[in-house]
């Protein structure tokens, strides 16, 4: 019930709550692409809090401006790949779909993780056909 009525941006069929809506509170994601898919949903809620404390430190910009105009109206997200590469080391590749001003877009990227002190953090990606 809790999954239709506010179901979870990042696309898995479990209510908010129960899925991003945990790791957004502070609980550690079990895996990188657990880590991806909260990242998509901090976007399409606009908590760039999260998004940079999930950010590796050596890649992490100073700021995020999720406010700026135009704001992207998010529209889904698909995982096309996740691969562990080690226990701490996996690669996520996802299409992100979204529209600004009415016209849409998608990006497509293959995104780097890490884990350390049991946390998965963001590293970096390759963004390819926008």
């Amino acid at each position: 019930m809790t999954a239709r009525l506010n179901p979870c941006p990042c696309g898995l069929p479990y209510g908010y709550p129960a899925c991003c809506g945990a790791y957004h509170g502070g609980a550690p994601a079990p895996d990188a692409q657990a880590l991806m898919r909260s990242r998509y949903s901090a976007y399409v809620l606009g908590d760039a809090a999260y998004l940079l404390s999930t950010w590796h430190a050596s890649s992490r910009p100073a700021s995020l401006d999720l406010d700026s105009e135009p704001r992207p109206k998010w529209l889904g997200l698909e995982v096309k790949r996740y691969e562990p590469i080690d226990a701490d080391h996996a690669v996520v590749e996802f299409v992100a779909r979204y529209k600004v001003n009415g016209r849409a877009f998608r990006m497509q990227e293959t995104s780097r993780f890490v884990r350390e002190n049991g946390r998965w953090f963001y590293v970096d990606g390759d963004v390819a056909g926008v």
